[in-house]
């Protein structure tokens, strides 16, 4: 596939003739939201919310309605993952640990201290193992229920946070670090890295496709898309919007369009081809902190600095 680097010139949202849409609000935070998941397991939807709340909660993917709340952490929560079974949880924090929670009863099942604020964990296929990162800029991989992890260093020589995980194949996890570089390692050779990805910024948000064959990127003011299996860029979209803070991405799964939000109000839905802006939605009373479409891509979660969770649909009638 050939790279494309589109220009993209901001619009004013209140010219857009297709803005108009009620979203599902799902309140119960008190502080800004950090990530979003779905996941689906025996014909059931379920969605993760991490916030700086300390509370993450679960909620019914396609109703919003709440379901439970993960107590225990003292620190904000960055990130959280339900495992592919929907029966485990886990989430990483800013009292330097990641927690393992059983996902059907909320009991705490196993805790594991870090030496600095955790930005991101991620189950494996299997649910057997966990990769965890953040500030200490270690990659951790833990083989459950509980063991000494595997730690890989992102440098040889120097400190670089990890901003976000995510687990590729069996022995392949995706690590992006606040220096702007993806890097795959292969847990059996973890002496360097098997390839790696660069963008212009921090990394943000950073998503792989269902079918993972397409990693979508959050950084700086742009939306960046690779191909996982030749690693080259397929597209990157300058948005009206920046990452620096919070934020993020992510791809519908036909592969037609992208959905991304940051540093204002505005949900913006784009198309995947093109970078053409599709539709822009106001609805969050804050900067949108992140964004997921569910897994049948007939909708899309975002989270916002308001506290709050929209789900909106994808094909509006």
């Amino acid at each position: 596939m050939a790279a494309a680097v589109a220009a993209n010139p901001e619009v004013d949202p209140s010219t857009k003739s297709n803005s108009r849409q009620i979203p599902i609000v799902c309140p119960g935070h008190t502080r800004p939201l950090a990530e979003l998941q779905f996941c689906s397991c025996d014909d059931r939807t379920f969605l993760i919310s991490a916030c700086h709340d300390r509370m993450p909660m679960v909620r019914d993917g396609l109703t919003g309605d709440w379901i439970g709340t993960f107590a225990g952490h003292k620190g904000a929560v960055w990130s959280c993952r339900m495992d592919p079974k929907g029966v485990l949880a886990a989430t990483a924090s800013g009292d330097f640990s990641v927690k393992v929670w059983d996902a059907i009863t909320g009991a705490a099942l196993w805790d594991f201290p870090h030496k600095h604020i955790v930005k991101c964990v991620d189950f494996d296929h299997d649910s057997k193992r966990l990769a965890t990162g953040g500030h200490e800029g270690l990659l951790r991989i833990y083989t459950l229920p509980k063991d000494e992890p595997q730690v890989i260093p992102q440098h040889p020589t120097k400190k670089i946070a990890i901003t976000k995980c995510n687990w590729l194949s069996d022995n392949t996890v995706l690590v992006a670090g606040k220096d702007g570089v993806i890097r795959f390692w292969d847990l059996e050779k973890p002496e360097a890295p098997v390839a790696t990805l660069q963008v212009d910024s921090e990394v943000r948000d950073m998503e792989i496709s269902p079918d993972e064959t397409i990693l979508t990127v959050a950084a700086g003011n742009k939306v960046y898309f690779f191909n996982l299996e030749t690693k080259k860029l397929v597209h990157a979209y300058p948005m009206p919007i920046h990452f620096r803070e919070e934020g993020g991405a992510s791809l519908h799964p036909s592969k037609t369009k992208f959905v991304a939000g940051g540093s204002d109000l505005w949900v913006r839905v784009f198309d995947f081809e093109t970078g053409k802006e599709l539709e822009t939605l106001k609805g969050h009373h804050g900067p949108i902190r992140c964004v997921r479409y569910a897994p049948d891509g007939k909708t899309y979660a975002t989270g916002s600095e308001d506290g709050t969770i929209r789900l909106w649909k994808t094909d509006p009638e």
